[in-house]
């Protein structure tokens, strides 16, 4: 697999993560876990779509 891919699928989970840590405890910069989300999927899709070219 490539950097590419494997950097957004690590984000997203990490963010996933984050995010239900976040809905069960209050804990500072714990709406930084949807902006991995985001760009966890962002960075996926790129990783993916550059796999051809």
């Amino acid at each position: 697999m490539e950097r590419t891919f494997v950097l957004g699928v690590v984000l997203t989970v990490g963010g996933l993560v984050g995010y239900g840590v976040g809905v069960s405890t209050a804990y500072p910069g714990r709406e930084l876990s949807l902006v991995g989300v985001m760009v966890g999927i962002t960075i996926t899709a790129v990783g993916l779509g550059g796999a051809d070219a």
